[in-house]
């Protein structure tokens, strides 16, 4: 390809590096943690487990790093916090049945991942969790549900987070855990899912992976400022805000699921969303950089009596410059005229995509749609090809390639000139491409 977005894949590819991988330790310990049956006293083994995971962190029982010295700054170096303590890097925490509250992991950079997961045929439910400046963790099969405790003073019930005080987050995975501001929410009115309805997962920092989760009842899903990451295989049922936020440089949204908005503000709802602030701190005036998404589903309501049912924009990129990007595979179904929406792309790449009319009402029919940024800036120099959509928008004056599309209401009908996509050139994630 043309630009350095895709030179920085193709030598990836031919070195072979496609995934993250953490490193592993042939030592490794697994401890459990038993809310019902648990003791401080006891050694954290199956027969004799711990009372609560927050207990481990409180006392100091887990070796990890921490910065030299706080507040933050690029020249912190990183040393030995609780060095031999009982739980190490490299360990595994497994919990039983029962609440677990609030769980905050602040300063604990591990040199190994420490894996926190639920044991087989057992559900540990949180309040919410925070993970701030922090490295090396995965958490794995938990349920986060916001309406199982009284105290719901909190805005999102997982969040990931760098801090300008404490540091930077980064190579921290959420895996196979399920998220509710509340399991049914058939019977909130307006009001309930303004005042109680919680946001998924906020995501910051550098090579996080988000993966397998399921989002229930929520107000945004996923919205991820980190770079160099992977959001691949989620699902967001029910949501009153933005399905997917993407805005920081070189991350994979992947096979992720998004359905169901519900229209219950002023709130312009969107399946993805992107947008930037520049080094002026004025909304738009910066660019995302290489962002691919790819195969996502985003469907505006399965059920056309949904109460507060919106008209879901689609893929929308308004405030920013877009450059170097990869929207293809995808699938939209929209009450909308945002089908795909980039205002202000540079050098990127819609292919393959699929844009279909939920119903014959207005707003719609829905489009790909390549417009000039809101200052007058046009986008250029961009491929549009191999899509179905009942509209295109595309400029091709200014440089940006409109070639073997398809206009059509239902979404089928592939032109017959374009290639499968499996036969395209294909792009792999960018993942740990960063020093921490």
């Amino acid at each position: 390809m043309r630009n350095y977005f895709f030179q920085r894949i193709s030598r990836l590819c031919a070195l072979g590096i496609y995934t993250v991988l953490f490193p592993t330790f042939a030592s490794a310990a697994v401890y459990y943690i038993d809310p019902l049956t648990g003791q401080d006293s006891n050694d954290g083994s199956s027969t004799s487990p711990w009372p609560s995971l927050q207990y481990l962190l409180d006392n100091d029982m887990i070796e990890s790093q921490e910065w030299d010295s706080l507040p933050y700054t690029e020249s912190s170096t990183l040393v030995a916090k609780n060095q031999g303590a009982v739980v190490q890097p490299g360990d595994t925490l497994v919990l039983r049945n029962g609440n677990y509250g609030e769980l905050g992991i602040v300063g604990y950079y591990n040199v190994a991942p420490i894996t926190i997961t639920v044991e087989s045929g057992s559900t540990a439910v949180f309040r919410n969790i925070q993970i701030r400046s922090a490295s090396n963790w995965i958490i794995s099969g938990i349920t986060v549900n916001a309406a199982a405790y009284a105290d719901d003073t909190f805005e999102t019930l997982i969040d990931l987070d760098s801090h300008g005080w404490s540091g930077p987050i980064h190579n921290v995975k959420v895996a196979d855990c399920t998220l509710y501001s509340i399991e049914d929410s058939s019977g909130w009115s307006q009001d309930d899912w303004i005042n109680k309805a919680k946001s998924g997962l906020s995501v910051d920092g550098s090579n996080m992976t988000i993966s397998e989760n399921r989002l229930v009842n929520v107000r945004h899903g996923i919205s991820v400022g980190a770079s160099y990451s992977l959001v691949e295989k989620n699902s967001v049922t029910n949501f009153s805000g933005d399905g997917l936020r993407g805005l920081g440089d070189y991350t994979v949204f992947q096979y992720n699921t998004i359905t169901n908005c519900y229209d219950v503000d002023d709130n312009h709802d969107d399946g993805f969303q992107s947008w930037s602030v520049g080094s002026d701190g004025s909304v738009g005036t910066g660019v995302v950089k290489g962002i691919v998404l790819r195969g996502n589903t985003i469907i505006n309501y399965e059920d056309e009596n949904q109460p507060f049912r919106g008209t879901l924009q689609g893929i929308g990129c308004f405030d920013v410059m877009y450059q170097d990007w990869l929207v293809e595979g995808n699938t939209i179904k929209t009450d909308n005229w945002h089908g795909i929406s980039m205002y202000g792309a540079v050098d990127s790449v819609l292919r393959d995509n699929v844009v279909q009319d939920l119903n014959t009402e207005t707003p719609g029919p829905p489009w790909i749609k390549l417009g000039d940024h809101k200052d007058g800036r046009a986008s250029t120099g961009n491929t549009v090809t191999c899509n179905i959509a009942p509209r295109f928008e595309v400029n091709e004056a200014d440089g940006n390639i409109l070639l073997y599309n398809t206009i059509s209401e239902v979404g089928s009908g592939r032109h017959s000139a374009c290639p499968a996509l499996a036969d395209m050139t294909p792009i792999l994630p960018l993942l740990l491409l960063e020093e921490n």
